[in-house]
Formats: C-alpha cells, structure tokens, sequence
C-alpha cells in the first residue's frame, strides 16, 4: 500500500522529529551540530521555510517550521538529509543510511499548542537528563527565544511575539511559561500525534484541517503501546 502524503498547509507550523538510524548517533562532536545547523538554514531559506523553535539531540532532532508552500517542507527535509549525510559519511569514513526512514510530523494549532511545543522541543535535555535547565544545553534555541541571544535560524511566529510588545517583554513571559510543568496527557498527545503524523490541536483546527484535505487529522485509537520521543 503507497504511504499516503503528510498533513501538509502552507503557513500551519508543523513539529518534526527525524532520528538516526537504530537511534544510532548522527551526531558525534561539535562540529556536526554547527554543520547541522549551518546546512538546515541553508535549506530553510531556498525553501522559505521559517524555524521557530529546535533542538539537537544526540540521536534525533525536534524542528517547529512553518512552510511556505505545499512540499516546501519535504523538499527542505530532503536537502538538508543528504548534504548531511553525505558530510557525515565522508567525515566518519562511513558509508549507508543514517537517517530512521522518513522524518514524522505534526501539523500544531497555533491558538492552543504551539507554545507548548515550543517548550516540549527546547525541555528535551532536561527530560533527557542531560542538563539541569533549558539554558544549560547549547544546541537548542532556548536562548534564542528566552533570553534574546543571537540565532540566525529563528523566526518568531505569531503567537511568540504576542507574548510582549518587546522583545524583553516577550522573553520575560517566555521565561515565565517554563516555570509550569508541562502534563502529561499534554506530553502524551504531542507524542501520540506526532507519531500518528496528525494534527495536534482542538476538534475544530481537526475538522477544519480534514475539510480541507479531505483526510483524517485525528489520532486512531490506541492499539499498539506509544513511543515515547
């Protein structure tokens, strides 16, 4: 059976996870997060595709992008999988697949979940174990969207800059946000939608996403036990 496309709107932020292949490493010292970072904007501007929020985890990363255009995003996506690869194979001396598939991703109703996916994407370390804070983890854009520090690679989106009318306004209630734990059935519904490629969001962003593709945008319903990102 062909895989069916994903749930695809220009201007509807989506969340993107993409993991090495067997959760191997693609990720091996400092200098391939900054190429990482470096090829993912190229891609990002060809495809004018804007990040809002990332993080870089040793064996996946967690993108919020909002596309352009229809496949503006799988072309990004695509780009930016095989320059990588291809640097990483010719650094490592390495050949084959590093990449798990196709990357996974969920359209996000701005109004009600994108906030919260910006901080379950930038909490990833913390979750992790691996940093006490948000700000203590270097490849993320919590600084970017927390503190005002400088990252080529984000775009505020709407619902960010409504926060404040400036940008230290902004970052203070940014803080602020991260001062609450999220849920979680809010951490089990962005996982279970993402991994379902649906849409996360209320009943209605659901049906106004299926009226307009004319497919499901909800999630089935639980059968197989859920991954866990």
């Amino acid at each position: 059976m062909p895989r069916q496309p994903r749930l695809d709107i220009p201007g509807l932020p989506q969340h993107v996870i993409q993991r090495g292949n067997n959760r191997q490493p693609c990720f091996l010292r400092d200098q391939d997060y900054r190429c990482y970072l470096q090829l993912l904007r190229e891609a990002c501007e060809q495809q004018q595709c804007l990040i809002h929020a990332y993080v870089l985890m040793t064996n996946h990363v967690h993108l919020l992008v909002t596309p352009s255009a229809t496949g503006s995003l799988s072309l990004c996506m695509q780009s930016l999988g095989r320059r990588y690869v291809t640097y990483f194979n010719s650094t490592y001396h390495r050949t084959g697949t590093l990449w798990e598939g196709r990357y996974k991703a969920s359209l996000v109703d701005s109004q009600t979940y994108l906030l919260t996916c910006y901080r379950y994407i930038e909490l990833n370390p913390v979750r992790a174990a691996m940093v006490v804070a948000p700000e203590d983890y270097l490849w993320t854009s919590f600084r970017a969207n927390a503190l005002g520090a400088h990252d080529p690679l984000i775009h505020p989106h709407e619902e960010y800059l409504r926060l404040g009318t400036d940008p230290e306004q902004r970052q203070a209630a940014y803080q602020a946000l991260f001062r609450e734990a999220i849920s979680d059935d809010q951490l089990n519904d962005i996982r279970e939608h993402l991994q379902q490629q649906r849409a996360l969001g209320t009943n209605r962003f659901q049906a106004a996403i299926e009226a307009e593709l004319g497919r499901v945008a909800r999630v089935r319903p639980p059968g197989r036990p859920r991954k866990v990102f």
